[in-house]
């Protein structure tokens, strides 16, 4: 006879379902969390002191007009400037680190350009003393709980290695080990597909909050997309599911950096828009703001900008097309660049997938853009290193605490 959970593994349970709950939804009295949860007054007030003593949250009264007369009910709010994470996103040509606090709050940030072909060893050194620099200016009873980096490539999940970079090649470099040195903080630095943390991000805290079962695809020089099925992100055997932007469309089309033809990547991404807009050498501009020119001068009416968007967006919708016959997402969500040029390209997309598509998955099926906008990787790198304090609060954290661990300053 199997037994069930204990007593102990139940308060663990709660205390990460309590602390979860104000990270994402934000201040809560006792009594909405109680009814929100499913538990009696008295746990939540034995669960929130279990917490605040542990530096994770604080209670106090009720702000605002909206107090009720009588004795209020205390409101629960994270410890945002004491309890945070680094999240670092290394882009195509950017490179950002921020500071985020419990409860989601980006307490500081840096962001620096980066030259494609840059040195491997100089992304690593330039993350590293922005990353410092944050840490530094935190409060002195402050504690990282995590780090985390999205990059867009494949990324094996049991060693973090980066199997495949086709428009960031970092050699053999362990990103994240190398990083965690630099570092000095004791933590590993988890790395992350970018298109799988944005999938996370637009879950938790965008346009797909609420809603179980998305795909989220994001655009920078290549293609990435991240699946949550069941309000969990599909990662397959070794992590490397969601690898949409290799899906082949065009059979014998434009040649991608995988080495096929035709994938998704190669008839939609950055390049592809600006070869058929006639802006392949657009002086001044690349990534996102080149993009962004094209649909701008598209909206404008210019002919040859219209007329590449057209072609793009009749790729992406035969690519969204497969993605709802095979998935059957209540959402797609467009990141990246994807979300300028689904915004451009709208109406194409939709009709191809109108004809494309079975009519019964695509019934319901929504479209939207990313409503975290151009931080969708950050934010999500940010909820991942977030994932274990969340799951075992009290443990995670008297760990990191311990005397024998550094200390984060």
């Amino acid at each position: 006879m199997r037994a069930g959970p204990s007593q102990e593994d139940v308060r663990r349970h709660n205390l990460g379902t309590l602390l979860r709950f104000v990270h994402l939804r934000g201040p809560a009295s006792r009594a909405t969390l109680a009814e929100s949860l499913g538990l009696n007054r008295s746990t939540i007030m034995a669960l929130t002191a279990d917490l605040t003593a542990a530096g994770l949250v604080r209670e106090e009264l009720p702000r605002g007009p909206g107090r009720r007369a009588g004795r209020p009910s205390l409101v629960v709010r994270p410890e945002s400037t004491r309890v945070y994470v680094l999240a670092f996103e290394v882009g195509v040509d950017r490179l950002v680190i921020a500071r985020v606090g419990l409860g989601g709050v980006v307490l500081d940030r840096r962001e620096a350009s980066r030259t494609r072909g840059s040195d491997p060893a100089e992304i690593v050194g330039t993350l590293a003393a922005g990353a410092r620099s944050l840490v530094r200016k935190s409060e002195r009873d402050a504690v990282c709980v995590g780090a985390a980096l999205g990059f867009p490539g494949t990324v094996r999940r049991a060693d973090d290695a980066i199997r495949f970079g086709p428009n960031l090649d970092i050699g053999d470099l362990p990103l994240g080990d190398a990083l965690s040195r630099r570092l000095g903080l004791g933590l590993p630095v988890s790395v992350c597909n970018d298109a799988n943390l944005g999938a996370l991000a637009e879950h938790a805290r965008g346009a797909g909050v609420g809603c179980d079962n998305l795909i989220y695809l994001h655009g920078d020089v290549g293609v990435g997309g991240g699946i949550i099925a069941h309000g969990r992100l599909l990662g397959g055997d070794e992590g490397y599911g969601g690898e949409i932007g290799h899906m082949v469309v065009n059979p014998g089309g434009r040649p991608c950096a995988c080495g096929s033809r035709g994938c998704l990547e190669a008839e939609v991404g950055e390049r592809t828009l600006l070869a058929h807009a006639d802006r392949a050498e657009a002086h001044g501009q690349s990534g996102r703001d080149a993009v962004r020119a094209v649909v701008d001068a598209a909206d404008r009416g210019d002919i040859v900008a219209r007329e590449a968007l057209h072609r793009v967006g009749t790729w992406l919708g035969f690519g969204v097309a497969n993605l709802v016959n095979v998935l059957n997402p209540g959402l797609v969500v467009f990141g990246g660049t994807l979300r300028d040029i689904y915004l451009g390209a709208a109406a194409q997309i939709r009709s191809v997938l109108a004809t494309g598509a079975l009519a019964a998955p695509r019934e319901k099926v929504r479209l939207r853009t990313a409503a975290l906008g151009d931080d969708t990787t950050l934010v999500g790198a940010a909820e991942f290193a977030f994932a274990d304090v969340l799951a075992d609060p009290i443990q995670v954290l008297a760990r990191l605490r311990a005397p024998e661990d550094s200390s984060v300053h």
